[in-house]
């Protein structure tokens, strides 16, 4: 099992290769030994996994087609005339029931292979009663009753669907019109195919993934029989996780909030005297990852098929830092009143979102924007309500607040940045569910994005950790101390 490119699987798409690009790959290739350039086409073979390891439901995400896309926009077009064009036939006098024919052919062959091996009950009687040569003697004659065939092919996908899909089969039992109730069944009978697709895969998932755990990892072991000293960058990445570990923050860093029990699991290993357990080492360097802007070259070697999608993860909390901040401030300008209402905290967080994208690379021209627009929508929201607008001082405060935020030393964003830290951190040590159950304070307004990128994250690191634990152990007992023993096995996230 290979894993797709993860700047493939994140995005759909693959910019093209100028031939610029092609020559200087070309010219590196041929400067270097040919064991060094097998080695490289054999680690982008394995950079090739199939996604589905670390992301389910893989198959309805990968053949969905782009909303404001050309091609679905004429996918579109094509299916609409479709069914007038069925709906002209069966409309016309007589009915014709060459397209209600063919359809009721692929009906079939779908409920057939919605079947289980076990129900040859079931399939012998769909066989029966779905008799294709029967129907074509029943329109060549113009007696063909859709209606009543819709009618059983209904009672059939009620036997077969998930619970999720009772629903919808029962709202087509309303419909009277033949054409628009075999457009519903066809749009049914494809959401039940899913389910199938999607079940079969999660039941796969954990044989589909041990088996590409041990492919991943003997590949990998072939690479380093290739190259011996090629994890240099991962041990420099768990050397600087000890060093963390063993560095306490700074008493002015730590933030006091309702949120202060929960870092003792930040601090625990720096407050006791041994040292830190291996466990707590990985998951303090899977942090740096996220949380760090490590350079491509410096980037363990274990973690190179990830780097994309780690990269990708850091960009979105750096954005989710900023939005956060600026709605915290927000609040405590704008009054308790006004952010109780949730159409004007999500106006507020939509128009915040827009003006933040380009943060990244240009953070003082960003928040000059925001602090223009924010002080708007609050004076707004506040006349809406009746209540009294923000005075002089307040605005200008908030104004030049809403700035300071471009600042990395800003104090409101390193205390969401240490909040974020302090739940990602929660949730590799507690696991999701529970960190999700105590989220830290001031995160609340980004609530739903932060627990999709910590979903993401732990199934990566998860993953990561299964295949590279054995190298990941043998390296650690060079950097930690071994009055541990019992500890020497790296314990699964």
């Amino acid at each position: 099992m290979l894993r797709n490119n993860p700047s493939d699987s994140e995005s759909g798409t693959q910019e093209p290769e100028t031939p610029g690009q092609r020559e200087e790959d070309k010219t590196c290739l041929e400067d270097h030994s040919p064991d060094l350039t097998q080695t490289a086409i054999d680690h982008s073979k394995l950079s090739t996994a199939l996604d589905i390891i670390v992301k389910e439901d893989l198959y309805m995400e990968k053949n969905a087609l782009t909303a404001d896309s050309h091609d679905s926009r004429f996918v579109e077009r094509m299916y609409n005339a479709y069914w007038d064009h069925l709906k002209e036939q069966l409309s016309s006098t007589p009915p014709d029931f060459t397209c209600a024919l063919e359809l009721i052919k692929n009906v079939k062959e779908i409920l057939l292979s919605l079947l289980l091996p076990h129900q040859n009950r079931l399939r012998n009687e769909i066989e029966e009663s779905l008799d294709l040569s029967v129907f074509e003697q029943e329109t060549e004659q113009g007696a063909l009753d859709v209606l009543h065939l819709s009618t059983y092919i209904l009672k059939l996908m009620s036997l077969l669907c998930a619970p999720v899909r009772d629903e919808a089969v029962k709202k087509l039992e309303s419909i009277k019109d033949p054409a628009e109730l075999l457009r519903g069944i066809f749009r049914v009978l494809s959401l039940m195919k899913m389910d199938m697709v999607n079940d079969t895969v999660k039941y796969l998932q954990p044989y589909r993934q041990e088996h590409s755990i041990q492919h991943e990892r003997a590949k990998f072991q072939k690479l380093l029989e290739k190259q011996p000293d090629s994890l240099i960058c991962t041990k420099m990445w768990l050397t600087d996780a000890a060093r963390d570990l063993t560095t306490p923050f700074p008493s002015s860093e730590i933030p006091r909030s309702s949120t202060s029990t929960t870092w003792s699991f930040s601090d625990q290993e720096v407050e006791n005297s041994e040292p830190p357990s291996l466990t707590m080492v990985l998951y303090q360097a899977y942090l740096n990852l996220l949380l760090k802007d490590y350079g491509n070259e410096e980037y363990p070697e274990t973690l190179l098929m990830d780097r994309i999608r780690l990269q990708k993860m850091n960009s979105k909390l750096k954005h989710l830092t900023i939005l956060a901040s600026v709605l915290l401030v927000a609040r405590s300008f704008s009054g308790s009143v006004l952010f109780r209402s949730p159409e004007f905290v999500e106006k507020l967080r939509c128009v915040t979102k827009a003006l933040t994208q380009e943060f990244n690379s240009k953070p003082e021209e960003t928040m000059l924007r925001v602090s223009e627009q924010v002080p708007q929508e609050i004076y707004q929201g506040l006349k809406d309500k009746g209540l009294t607008a923000l005075s002089s001082e307040n605005k200008a405060s908030l104004v030049s607040q809403l700035q300071n935020i471009a600042k990395k030393e800003n104090c409101i964003r390193i205390i969401i940045e240490q909040r974020i830290r302090l739940f990602f951190k929660c949730c590799l040590i507690r696991g999701m569910r529970e960190s999700l159950l105590d989220f830290p304070g001031g995160l609340l307004f980004i609530e739903g994005e932060l627990a999709e990128l910590g979903w993401k994250f732990v199934s990566l690191i998860h993953y990561n950790q299964h295949v590279f634990s054995p190298y990941y152990a043998e390296i650690m007992k060079d950097i930690i101390s071994p009055a541990q023993p019992n500890k020497a096995e790296v314990e699964p996230v």
